[in-house]
C-alpha cells in the first residue's frame, strides 16, 4: 500500500494523518505553519483522497500503512498527529510501535469504542447517483436533505472530483469505509500501553472526548496531558488553526 503524500518544510519530521472520509488537504494550512519549524508529512490514508482503495479497512492495516510509509521514506522516528479516524491509527502504530514514537498529538478522539453516529452522513451519500450529476450545487443540493450543517457538506464534497470522463466520483472508497465502519468506530484490543509523552486535544462543544473516557485515556496513555479548544466543535483544527497550532508548537 503506497499512500499518497505531500511534503512540507524541512527539520524534525511530523507525520499527519486525517479523519474519516478527510484527506491530506483537510491539513494544508496547518502543515505550511508547522513547516517554519519541522519536515512536515501529510497523507491520504488508505481509501481516502488519492491513496489506493482495499477492501480490507480497519486499525490493523492502517496501522501498518503507516510503518511502510515510514520505512519507505527512511524515517525512523517522528512526531505523529492525527484527527478523529487518524488519531486512532497513530494511537495504535504508538502502542505497537512505541520506538518510532517520538511525540503523539491525538486531536478529539479517544482510544473507546463509538456509537454509529454517521449513518445519515452516509445515507446521504449513497442517495446521490453520480453517474446522473452534471454540477457541484446538485451534489450539495442532494446532500442538504439529509445534512443541514452547511459545513459538513463542504467537507464531504472535498471528496468529489471527476474522472477521465469527465464524470463525477468520490475520491474516498465509500463502499469499503462503509462496510469496515463498526471496525473504524471500535477500540484498540492493545494490552499495552505508551509511556511517551502523549496531547489530546479536545474541542470544548465535542462529544467524543468525556470525563468517562480520560481513565481509557489514562491506562493507555499514563504520560498525557489533554488540552482543550473552547467554543469548538470535531473539527477543532479547522474551526481555530491559530490556537490548534498555538498548543500543538508549545507541546512540540
Amino acid at each position: 500500500m503506497k499512500l499518497n503524500y505531500k511534503i512540507y518544510g524541512q527539520g524534525e519530521p511530523i507525520i499527519i494523518l486525517h479523519g474519516l472520509l478527510g484527506s491530506l488537504d483537510n491539513w494544508a494550512t496547518i502543515a505550511k505553519n508547522l513547516a517554519r519549524n519541522y519536515m512536515v508529512f501529510t497523507i491520504d490514508q488508505r481509501n481516502h483522497g488519492k491513496s489506493p482503495h482495499s477492501d480490507i479497512f480497519n486499525y490493523d492495516v492502517l496501522r501498518e500503512d503507516l510503518f511502510e510509509f515510514m520505512e519507505d521514506n527512511f524515517i525512523n522516528k517522528a512526531h505523529l498527529l492525527g484527527h478523529s479516524m487518524g488519531g486512532k491509527t497513530v494511537m495504535n502504530f504508538a502502542l505497537e510501535y512505541p520506538d518510532k514514537v517520538d511525540k503523539l498529538i491525538v486531536a478529539d478522539i479517544a482510544p473507546v469504542k463509538y456509537y454509529e453516529g454517521h449513518k445519515n452522513i452516509f445515507d446521504a451519500l449513497f442517495s446521490i447517483d453520480l453517474k446522473k450529476t452534471r454540477s457541484r450545487k446538485e451534489v450539495d443540493e442532494q446532500l442538504s436533505k439529509y445534512i443541514n450543517h452547511f459545513g459538513i457538506r463542504q467537507f464531504l464534497m472535498k471528496g468529489l472530483t471527476k474522472n477521465k470522463d469527465k464524470q463525477f466520483i468520490w475520491k474516498f472508497n465509500i463502499d469499503a469505509i462503509w462496510n469496515s465502519y463498526k471496525n473504524i468506530i471500535d477500540n484498540t484490543n492493545e494490552d499495552v500501553d505508551f509511556e511517551g509523552e502523549t496531547l489530546f486535544i479536545k474541542g470544548g462543544n465535542s462529544d467524543y472526548i468525556i470525563d468517562e473516557y480520560l481513565p481509557e485515556i489514562k491506562k493507555y496513555f499514563p504520560n498525557y496531558t489533554l488540552s482543550t479548544i473552547k467554543n469548538t466543535g470535531h473539527w477543532l483544527h479547522a474551526e481555530k488553526p491559530d490556537e490548534f497550532l498555538e498548543i500543538l508548537n508549545n507541546f512540540l
